[in-house]
């Protein structure tokens, strides 16, 4: 936290323009030296910017944010160069010939969080936005990283605080006439609190919008899997044959339909035994991809797929091939028929089990967390003892804290902020 660090924010060169951050205590003098004075604070001000040894490097927009209300809460400058390779090398052999240091990745941001600029939930929303590819993961990313979760927990550590409160009293001042044993209001509280949190919990998981709603093809041989795979994922990810076996393990593709992401899987044909040991692991790997699906499209015969797969005809554009009385959605992945009425119905029915766009959705670290704050306040509930109620009470707290960043680990710190790209 003594060292000045810089780093390319930007994307890298050749570019129009290369934005480099500079952040730390001697900000301010390293900006100095390179456009011959700090220029008005928050103002883009346009200098020639010069190397230690006088010659010029560019001439750009500088920017001076001085501390401690600036993004990574300490002195911060921006150079806004002209985006040639030359210019960015040259860029940063000046200041490494100054005295900075070049950025870790997320080190800007792990500088907010140690700052207090953040906490560590939006640290964690900061960084699913950075990865964002469509626009529900954008949406409920943005929520996380504009601190939507932690005024939420901040709201439950305060009325938890205030329990302990009450409990305190009743445990120091129990001889009293007004203060008597267990308040009466203590067990409805404690109830609307856990009442809370259980709905918390009950929300879909930001894994599911990272991973995607996994839908598996399953089938037999030839049953069309592959192709119509191809057709969802529009490109050719698996080979089609109307060799049987043609497919022996799983093929996945991410994509994004109308702003939902999808994780689609074309797996093996279904038979009792394969022709060879190769095919054979790959029906045991198309039962196992079945078995962790969100959703199943079977494409064998009708009523043979699991329970609540979708019953999908395929190559209906075939004369002789055999259809099915009364499946979800008829398909040719070669003419395109009905091919627009499963993806709708594939988007719609996504969109129920996902995070809503604009909402805030926990990830498992912070899922875990909030099920042990939960644990902690159901245990208040068997307990007549004021002093194990405290300690319930404390419990709970600690989990507040954790998910904010007040008791997080090195451990924790470096997992989340290494998802960073360098200059974040």
């Amino acid at each position: 936290m003594n060292d000045t660090i810089f780093a390319l924010s930007s994307g890298p060169p050749p570019a129009a323009i290369s934005i480099i951050r500079i952040s730390g205590p001697d900000a301010g003098h390293v900006l100095a030296r390179l456009a011959g004075a700090v220029p008005p604070p928050r103002r883009a001000s346009y200098r020639t910017l010069h190397v230690p040894r006088g010659t010029v490097l560019d001439q750009a927009l500088v920017l001076w944010f001085p501390g401690p209300n600036t993004a990574t809460g300490e002195a911060l400058a921006e150079l806004h160069l002209h985006g040639g390779r030359a210019v960015v090398a040259a860029a940063d052999a000046a200041l490494l010939e100054l005295g900075c240091r070049r950025a870790e990745p997320g080190e800007f941001t792990r500088r907010a969080f140690a700052n207090g600029r953040i906490d560590l939930s939006e640290a964690e929303g900061l960084a699913d936005l950075l990865s964002a590819e469509t626009e529900i993961q954008r949406s409920v990313a943005l929520a996380m990283a504009g601190g939507a979760f932690s005024r939420q927990v901040e709201d439950w550590r305060d009325r938890v605080l205030r329990l302990s409160a009450v409990v305190e009293a009743a445990l120091d001042f129990d001889d009293e006439d007004d203060v008597q044993g267990r308040p009466l209001s203590l067990d409805a509280d404690l109830a609307a609190l856990a009442s809370d949190l259980r709905t918390w919990l009950h929300r879909p998981t930001a894994d599911l919008l990272r991973q995607g709603f996994r839908v598996v093809l399953a089938g037999p041989p030839n049953a069309g899997k592959s192709t119509l795979f191809n057709a969802l994922v529009q490109e050719e990810a698996a080979i089609t044959s109307p060799i049987a076996g043609t497919t022996r393990d799983a093929v996945m593709r991410s994509v994004a339909l109308d702003g939902v992401p999808f994780l689609f899987i074309d797996t093996a044909g279904l038979r009792d035994s394969g022709e060879d040991t190769i095919e054979a692991i790959g029906i045991a790997k198309a039962h196992s991809e079945i078995d962790t699906a969100d959703l199943v499209l079977w494409l064998g015969s009708e009523g043979e797929g699991q329970q609540g797969a979708w019953e999908i005809a395929t190559q209906i554009d075939v004369v002789d091939h055999p259809g099915k009385a009364s499946p979800r959605h008829r398909v040719s992945a070669l003419t395109g028929e009905g091919l627009g009425h499963l993806r709708n119905d594939l988007v719609n029915t996504a969109r129920t089990v996902m995070p809503k766009a604009g909402h805030a959705a926990l990830n498992r670290r912070q899922h875990d967390l909030l099920s042990d704050a939960l644990k902690a306040l159901d245990a208040t509930r068997s307990t007549a003892d004021l002093l194990l109620l405290g300690e319930c009470l404390r419990l709970a707290r600690v989990a507040f804290d954790s998910l904010v960043g007040r008791a997080a680990t090195e451990d924790v710190l470096d997992t989340l902020f290494g998802r960073f790209c360098i200059g974040k």
